[in-house]
């Protein structure tokens, strides 16, 4: 959840110790219902399970190789990729047929007929119901493993260049977003006067331009995004077009469209609205702004609803409006934070009762983003080894202690504001303005018609820059006001933090899903280089001459191809030569192996195998098995982390 305290009433103590109190509350409710638990994860698709499964050895060749998936996904063309030891193409190339069943996500592809025996690649990519892209591999060997040439990318769906444009489009959407709605929501509901100002002007507009210019790199890079991860196939006219026949295409176009809404909305807001003079007809058209605009503000977030996190997993119904009312929130308070900054430092006139305003509001905000941020955190973490365990609960932590700092400096703002009057300002305003029409420059002669209109507009708006700079001289010697402003921007600063923080939360795998996927059939992801393994086993036959050690070196000690030297030495530490040795690997986690080795001997008491295909990362148990003598022989076995 997104909050802090307002920070602004008449009573400056009582207050914020009440809001502290009930967030502090609204917290320990939090992670209470983290242990309550749920059902389904929710968002972020997991692979679930694959045929054959991954590091399987199986006998002969497969017709088909079938993936699961824990929710629905959308695949193209190329979503799922099988290469045989060479990397040539080993499926028909054909769109994945969907297989699935009730509750039950599954897509397989035909393999070609007659493979040869080796290793095989499985590389799959898809987009989850969430939006996010999401991508693996594994292998599988047909006879038995061999050497592979297949290349594995050690970089994720959505990542590399393309993937950091996307983000940083992706913050700024949110930017803007927070400048637009709460800048607007200000002016309207806690200082009309501010329509006219033009520092709010500018600060609406600029939201208005980021989110406009975030959606379209958006929509753009969408489909390189989740697919080749190139900026050339932005402008790939087919690929655009299938991009449009998704969900979070329709909601990109979507946005657009109602941000064509919101350049009328604002046109009128500092145009019409700015100048009118009648305190009915404002009202009136007070009234009209705020349901038209509030209309369009929920649309807008709506759009992120309905394609992220929210619209997959359990209750979605519910979900859904629950992330419109989480995100209006956060832009009411937000936006109405950073609009007090810029009134504060750039403009003379706001008051007092602009301040007060904008903390019922921005208590209101408090509570709906509490309420809603209680349900998302049990919706997407619902655990405490989800919350300690995974990203996204630590994300969540963060975003918890962020908004404990920003209570703690609400406090400050409120006391400040407690103490905040318009007294000195509007008696010094009327004095110079006194002064002023006493020091005004006389009106040139009516002979020079042709000079005069033009020489009073220019003095007029020197006058009125005179004006404004000794209102806001006075009001920023105000030790009250210079206090309000100091803790506003700490605020501010905090909240900056805050929102990037919440933004990171909407691109990351969900707390639950990830603990499902971490205790499913999860694919490989690309070795991971190491060092070599190196292992020392003493053993004893119990025959004569039977002690003596192993010692084994696996190199480069990964995946892939490996090179293993056995050594063996007798109890007097020389090399010691046996009649028989044999080795065998096992990943008991994956239910693989035993994988059979049979060393070449090299030189006394030392023996040798290339090429050892290790199919997978993880703990593989080494049994080794020396024979002294026709009669006595033992097994020894010792674990390694390869990979």
């Amino acid at each position: 959840m997104s909050a802090t305290a307002p920070y602004a009433g008449p009573s400056p103590i009582r207050r914020p110790v009440a809001a502290a109190a009930l967030l502090a509350a609204l917290v320990s409710l939090v992670f209470g219902l983290l242990l309550a638990g749920a059902g389904p994860a929710s968002a972020h698709a997991a692979l679930t399970g694959s045929d054959p499964q991954d590091g399987a050895v199986v006998d002969t060749a497969p017709k088909e190789v079938t993936l699961s998936f824990s929710e629905a996904i959308a695949v193209g063309d190329d979503s799922i990729r099988v290469l045989d030891p060479s990397g040539k193409r080993a499926d028909t190339e054909a769109e994945p047929r969907d297989l699935s069943e009730g509750s039950t996500v599954r897509y397989g592809v035909a393999l070609h007929s007659g493979l040869p025996d080796g290793t095989y690649t499985v590389a799959w990519q898809a987009i989850s119901a969430d939006s996010h892209p999401i991508s693996g591999a594994f292998t599988f060997s047909i006879g038995a493993p061999s050497e592979t040439t297949v290349a594995l990318s050690s970089q994720e769906a959505g990542g590399g260049p393309v993937g950091v444009v996307y983000d940083i489009a992706r913050y700024a959407a949110y930017g803007g977003f927070v400048l637009l709605v709460g800048g607007s929501a200000f002016v309207l509901i806690c200082w009309r006067g501010g329509a006219s100002a033009l520092p709010m002007q500018r600060l609406v507009v600029r939201g208005w331009l980021t989110l406009t210019a975030a959606t379209l790199v958006m929509l753009l890079l969408r489909n390189p995004y989740t697919g080749s991860g190139k900026f050339s196939d932005a402008f790939d006219l087919a690929g655009l077009q299938s991009v449009l026949d998704t969900k979070p295409g329709a909601a990109l176009v979507s946005r657009l469209l109602l941000l064509g809404a919101a350049a009328l909305f604002i046109a009128v807001l500092f145009g019409t609205y700015a100048r009118r003079e009648d305190e009915r007809e404002k009202k009136d058209l007070t009234f009209g702004l705020s349901v038209g605009g509030g209309v369009v503000a929920a649309g807008i977030a709506a759009t992120w609803a309905m394609s992220e996190h929210a619209s997959t997993g359990i209750q979605a119904s519910i979900a859904m409006p629950v992330d419109v009312a989480h995100l209006l929130a956060v832009a009411a308070w937000l936006g109405g934070l950073a609009s007090l900054l810029v009134a504060l430092y750039r403009t003379p006139d706001i008051g007092s009762a602009a301040v007060r305003r904008f903390s019922a509001v921005a208590f209101s905000s408090v509570v709906v983003l509490a309420a809603t941020g209680i349900y998302q955190s049990w919706r997407q973490v619902g655990s405490w080894s989800a919350l300690t365990g995974t990203r996204y609960g630590q994300l969540l932590i963060i975003k918890v202690a962020l908004i404990a700092v920003l209570l703690a400096v609400a406090w400050f703002s409120r006391r400040w504001t407690g103490r905040l009057t318009d007294t000195a300002v509007a008696s010094s305003g009327g004095k110079e303005e006194a002064a002023e029409e006493n020091t005004a420059p006389a009106a040139p002669d009516e002979a020079s018609d042709d000079v005069a209109p033009e020489r009073a507009a220019q003095l007029a708006r020197q006058r009125a820059v005179l004006t404004a700079t000794k209102k806001k001289r006075i009001r920023d010697a105000d030790p009250e006001r210079s206090g309000l402003r100091r803790s506003v921007l700490a605020e501010a600063a905090v909240a900056v933090v805050l929102l990037a923080v919440t933004t990171m939360l909407t691109s990351t795998e969900p707390g639950r899903t990830e603990e499902e996927a971490a205790g499913g059939a999860t694919a490989a992801t690309a070795p991971a280089t190491a060092g070599p393994v190196n292992l020392s086993m003493p053993f004893d036959t119990g025959g004569r001459n039977g002690k003596g050690t192993v010692r084994i070196d696996i190199d480069p000690g990964r995946t892939g191809s490996n090179d293993l030297h056995v050594w063996i030495d007798g109890s007097d530490g020389e090399p010691m030569d046996v009649p028989e040795l044999k080795l065998a690997l096992t990943l008991e986690s994956k239910d693989i192996g035993p994988l059979p080795v049979v060393p070449d001997r090299l030189a006394e008491g030392h023996w040798t195998a290339s090429g050892v295909q290790i199919p997978m990362a993880g703990d593989w148990k080494i049994d080794v098995t020396v024979r002294t003598s026709d009669i006595d022989q033992v097994t020894i076995d010792k674990n390694a982390k390869i990979g």
